[in-house]
């Protein structure tokens, strides 16, 4: 039975980890358990799966929680803030922590299980995008796994299984198109708020739907997969597949190209993190090609989806600016769901953001500079938001 802590256990990743756990009690313990917000879910939670430890992110709701589980005998260790949060992911006996804290606040924990010496089911692709030149050598240092838990690197990791080294000649990344996928490039200065979170395939989190909106999502992946699998950005690539159906692809030297299919459903890459190298008997429903009927592909629209541009830039540049393009849309994506800008004003602001980090960009980032690129890319957001209305987007 393997011991697993799970970071953000009451988000769409969090949720769907459990579940595999309810369903497996017999290969799954749940050690530790972090959240943010949700009181009366982790509640549940902990009432269910009996963790020894518990952080809640927010400190103000630590009363709340100790109040709603007073019953629960025996009592978990009970945390809170940030430091409790990092305390419980590097805890006790687990062997695997799944990562689903949203955004580059995971980064922080995620080290502190790495340096624990526990293997990492990673769901939080900005941990590695803007975290990449330093997690890597500890992930090396303290000879754990790092084992994508999302369905696109999931689904390269699966078709890499008996690929030899030096096997691998491209990466190709498949993408549902995101909510706006079948508008007109003229109508998005009227997209909504409630429009961008209408994905069409798959059920995620608020922000996660909002960067498959803009496809920023599928950069992001672009610059996590240079990392996981050391491929240089000129030899992975984007299609449009609108079936979400594969998942993702790799061609191999002599051009055979090998595919990972399934229902778009997110347990499955996490249930694979969570067991390989073995393969657990599910009864979820089985793919039925003849139901799908017809796989399509095209490319991405460029005019479009410019943050796939900006992703790619970034990641060419390395150093500090991953992280910075990383928070950069984390905060103009905060700003577009709060309804203070607008849907195309989430890529001008991005990219004046990066543009006034060229001068500065750290080639080897230690953490320090990439939590203060993370800090001072914030900040530039909300400055520079407010001029970006009337401002063209000009690609480099």
């Amino acid at each position: 039975m393997k011991a697993i802590t799970l970071l953000g256990s009451t988000g769409s990743i969090g949720t769907q980890t459990l579940d595999i756990v309810a369903e497996h009690p017999d290969q799954f313990r749940i050690v530790g358990l972090a959240a943010g917000n949700n009181i009366t879910l982790l509640a549940q939670q902990i009432e269910q799966f009996r963790p020894e430890i518990v952080a809640i992110r927010n400190p103000d709701k630590l009363p709340e929680l100790k109040s709603a589980i007073a019953s629960i005998d025996p009592q978990p260790i009970l945390l809170a803030g940030e430091t409790g949060v990092v305390e419980v992911a590097g805890y006790g006996d687990s062997e695997s922590v799944v990562t689903g804290i949203v955004g580059c606040a995971g980064l922080l924990p995620t080290l502190a299980a790495i340096k624990a010496g526990k293997d990492i089911a990673l769901a939080n692709k900005e941990t590695l995008i803007a975290g990449g030149p330093v997690v890597l050598p500890l992930v090396e240092e303290h000879g754990v796994k790092l084992l994508p838990a999302d369905s696109e690197h999931s689904a390269i990791f699966q078709c890499l299984q008996g690929v030899p080294e030096g096997g691998l000649r491209k990466i190709i990344l498949t993408a549902s198109g995101g909510a706006f996928r079948d508008w007109p490039v003229e109508k998005l200065a009227q997209a909504k708020v409630s429009d961008a979170l209408k994905h069409p395939n798959w059920s995620m989190g608020r922000k996660i739907t909002i960067d498959s909106a803009t496809l920023m999502n599928k950069g992001l992946e672009v610059i996590e997969a240079h990392f996981l699998f050391g491929m240089d950005y000129d030899n992975i690539e984007i299609v449009i597949h609108p079936q979400s159906i594969i998942h993702s692809l790799i061609e191999v030297q002599d051009t055979s190209v090998l595919a990972q299919l399934g229902w778009p459903d997110m347990r499955l890459p996490l249930l694979y993190a969570l067991s390989w190298p073995e393969r657990i008997y599910t009864d979820w429903e089985t793919l039925d090609l003849v139901k799908v009927g017809s796989l399509t592909f095209r490319n991405p629209d460029h005019d479009k989806y410019p943050c796939m541009q900006l992703a790619y830039a970034a990641g060419r540049a390395g150093g500090s600016m991953p992280a910075v393009l990383n928070a950069a849309n984390e905060q103009a994506v905060a700003l577009f769901l709060d309804e203070n800008i607008g849907f195309l004003e989430i890529p001008k602001v991005i990219e004046q953001v990066c543009d006034r980090h060229q001068s500065q960009n750290t080639s080897h980032p230690s953490l320090d500079d990439i939590l203060e690129a993370d800090q001072w890319a914030r900040q530039m957001v909300l400055e520079v938001a407010d001029g970006v209305k009337s401002t063209p987007l000009v690609m480099r």
